[in-house]
């Protein structure tokens, strides 16, 4: 299978095939609106701006599973995000990440994912943290915790998984290098 055969529902119930993203780099977060990593919206954003131009596409996928940080309908989120952070970029539909009803897009893009990236002890020491209250991490490749990053090439290939406590702009010189 490749991220190209799926099918996702964006904000208004609408299909959206993967595979109109051919060509780009992807950026793929899932997200909430009540988080302490939700300013990595604005970063989002930034990158955003700044390479869009240049192939980058970011799917923003909200999720409610830790925490109950992602309460309202998708219009709220949206509306969240549209007047806080100004964000520009597509967002879905709110989906879980983790367990029996994981995405199947989500659960691909998991699946073919690399080992997270983490910088710094205090980083990797915060994420041992959060990983032990989230309740929906089960197994190796599961989801820690909202804002995890997964960037994906122009091939459709998944080349780097994010931790949440990273910033976006962490993954700035990749991204240049893949557009």
């Amino acid at each position: 299978m490749s991220i190209y055969e799926y099918t996702v529902k964006n904000r208004k119930d609408e299909d959206v095939k993967i595979s109109e993203y051919k060509g780009k780099v992807l950026l793929i977060v899932n997200t909430a609106t009540g988080c302490g990593f939700t300013p990595q919206y604005e970063a989002l954003e930034n990158l955003y701006k700044k390479y869009n131009k240049d192939g980058l596409e970011i799917l923003d996928f909200p999720c409610d599973q830790f925490g109950h940080q992602a309460p309202g309908t998708d219009d709220e989120i949206h509306e969240f995000c549209t007047a806080k952070y100004q964000t520009t970029f597509d967002q879905f539909k709110k989906i879980d990440v983790n367990g029996e009803n994981a995405d199947p897009f989500i659960q691909y893009i998991k699946d073919n994912s690399k080992e997270e990236i983490i910088k710094g002890i205090k980083n990797k020491m915060v994420m041992k943290g959060i990983s032990k209250i989230s309740t929906t991490c089960k197994n190796d490749k599961d989801i820690v915790w909202n804002f995890t990053k997964f960037l994906v090439d122009r091939n459709g290939n998944v080349v780097a998984r994010y931790s949440p406590i990273e910033s976006p702009m962490i993954m700035e010189d990749k991204i240049k290098e893949l557009i």
